[in-house]
């Protein structure tokens, strides 16, 4: 249980490195949803940079695939029909993930369309390579609803165990609430502002931590 404990808090710190630097700084730096024209000369101009980023999202991909296997069999002594419906939860969620990356792929290809596609205008290409990154967003959006069911499921499953604190347990709920809210929220409700959610997400970073420096140590009474 301590190795499974650790190579879920490994998975889940290496994610907490590549995702924020992916979303927040790379893409950022790059897209300009205002205009087309300004995205595609940043995508021309920094290619190798956006490959960093897609391929820092595929780390998360892998990661999240062993973080699923290592849950599992970390909370498998607490029930192992639920632990595996945890786990196949959050496989899916990674699914829709890979979809979602395969928009930025084919934005990759756009970046030459101009050799393979003669009668379609540079304007259209650009308007293409905005609509895909939507997607991109969009698709993940949809991905983080069930993500949040994922969430919430696990801080249930962990509050059953005999060796998970109850506080992180409810903080895991709490997060699973917080990305359900906010993420169904951008469908259902588009103008309600949930940002103030966020706060919430937090929950998962205190369970690597704990999943890193105490989980497992003690097994299930």
């Amino acid at each position: 249980m301590r190795q499974s404990a650790v190579i879920a808090g490994i998975g889940l710190l290496i994610m907490v490195l590549t995702v924020p630097f992916a979303e927040f700084q790379i893409f950022p730096s790059l897209i300009d949803y205002k205009s087309p024209e300004i995205t595609a000369k940043n995508l021309h101009d920094n290619k190798s940079y956006f490959i960093l980023g897609i391929f820092l999202n595929f780390i998360t991909i892998i990661c999240d695939i062993i973080v699923a296997w290592a849950l599992y069999v970390f909370l498998k002594p607490v029930n192992k029909q639920l632990s595996l419906l945890v786990a196949w939860f959050r496989i899916v969620y990674t699914a829709i993930y890979l979809i979602a990356l395969l928009n930025l792929i084919k934005v990759l290809g756009l970046l030459n369309a101009d050799k393979y596609f003669l009668a379609t205008s540079q304007e259209q290409v650009f308007d293409q390579i905005l609509f895909y990154f939507n997607s991109f967003g969009r698709e993940m959006g949809f991905g983080l609803i069930l993500f949040g069911i994922y969430l919430g499921l696990l801080g249930y499953l962990a509050l059953r165990s005999t060796y998970i604190p109850k506080i992180i347990s409810w903080l895991l709920v709490l997060a699973g609430l917080g990305y359900f809210i906010t993420y169904s929220g951008n469908y259902l409700f588009p103008s309600v502002n949930t940002d103030w959610l966020m706060v919430t997400f937090f929950g998962e970073l205190v369970f690597m931590f704990w999943l890193l420096l105490k989980g497992g140590r003690k097994g299930p009474a």
